[in-house]
Formats: C-alpha cells, structure tokens, sequence
C-alpha cells in the first residue's frame, strides 16, 4: 500500500501542474456498473460514525437525484479502519488513516471496465483538525469518494482555479461561492452518457485514467484507485 501511494503522489502532483480544462469529459476511463437496465440502485455499506452520517446522506440524496442511478444507504459489513469490499456494492468508510497526505480515497474493482464494487474513504486524521472539519469540507470530499466509485472523474484539478460549482471540482474553498458541496448539472449530465446504454455480452476492456492507480490483479481483473490530496 506504500508504495501505492508514492506512485499516486507522483501522479497527482503531475495532473495539478496540467490541469483537466473546466467542463471536460470527466468520466473516468469507461468504467461503469454492469446494468440491464436504466434507473439502477447502487447500495452505499454504512460503515461510518456519527459525526459523518449526515453526509452520507447528503451524497446519497444529491445523486439520487440523477436520472440514471439512484443510491441506498444499508447497513455496511466492514469497519471504518479495515473498510474491506462487498460484492455489488460500495462501503463508505471513516478513520484515522494516517498523515499520508489525502482527504479522501476511492477504489473500484474491475472486470473489464465493469465495476464489480468499491470502497470510499474519509480520513479523520484531517477532519478531526479545524481547517477541514467543517460542513463544506466534508460534504465535498464525501460527494466527491462516492462519486468516483460510479466511473466519474474530477472535472477540474487545479486547487487555485474559480469554483465549478460542483464536489468533483478541487478547490482550496469549499464554501464558495459557489459552494462545491454537492453535484452540478455537468456531474449529472456525465452520467448520463456514461450509463447511456445497457450491458449485454461482454465488456470492452478497461482502458487506464492518467489520474488513477492501476494495481493488476489478474488478467481480466483490476484494482483502481484515485486520491483526494489535501491542498
């Protein structure tokens, strides 16, 4: 897991310096839930205390709102420090993981570009100090970890750049204005496109996002993960 992380903290630092334009495509290398059909419900594992059960069910409630998707909170079946996955599903986890340099962490278990399930992290180590524990930080960073664990990318990563407006925005100002708490109507429409069509047959292989960890673990399996770096 180290060595993970170092590998991310080269990747992260690169994309800052060369920022995704504001409104690009930001779906996250083709990565998305097998479906047979559109609305589906991803179950969102609460593993979290409960300093951060009402922003769960913030995010729950703010991309349920898509037409696409809906999500459901259900009792998790892991513990915030171990945060382990589930099959079909995705478990939202609070700890103090460390002084390792991130707010907040996402991974996604593939086969093929399917997502068979994830994991969403939040880090204490961070909230539990003033600058972060505060609602905007909070509502973001957890916005934004579920939301990645759907196949959607950021749509800005520049920390200095004006606010989009949205949670999948890196800003060094949560509150705004505008505040990037909670999704736009740009995160909605991605998502749209990327569950656009139903899964039949076998899915096109998984092709690597330069914003995300790739660890292999088999041939037609892998394990993804991206950061949120504290700025």
């Amino acid at each position: 897991m180290r060595r993970t992380l170092l590998m991310g903290a080269l990747l992260v630092s690169f994309l800052v310096a060369t920022a995704v334009p504001a409104g690009a495509n930001h779906s996250w290398a083709n990565y998305h839930w097998a479906r047979p059909a559109n609305p589906f419900t991803i179950q969102l594992g609460d593993n979290v205390t409960a300093a951060w059960d009402s922003y769960l069910g913030t995010t729950s409630s703010d991309w349920s709102q898509s037409s696409v998707l809906d999500t459901v909170i259900v009792p998790g079946n892991t513990t915030g420090r171990r945060c382990r996955p589930t099959a079909g599903r995705v478990e939202v986890c609070n700890a103090k993981y460390g002084n390792n340099g991130w707010l907040g962490l996402a991974q996604i278990w593939l086969s093929g570009s399917h997502i068979t399930q994830g994991t969403a992290k939040v880090n204490d180590t961070y909230f539990n100090q003033a600058q972060y524990n505060t609602p905007a930080w909070r509502n973001l960073v957890m916005c934004q970890e579920v939301a990645h664990t759907f196949g959607l990318d950021h749509q800005d990563e520049n920390f200095n750049n004006a606010n989009l407006g949205s949670c999948m925005d890196y800003t060094n100002d949560p509150d705004g204005p505008p505040s990037n708490e909670h999704p736009n109507a740009h995160d909605f429409e991605q998502l749209e496109t990327i569950y656009s069509h139903t899964d039949a047959g076998n899915a096109a292989n998984a092709r690597p996002d330069r914003s995300v960890i790739i660890h292999r673990t088999g041939r037609d399996t892998a394990v993804v993960t991206v950061i949120f770096w504290i700025p």
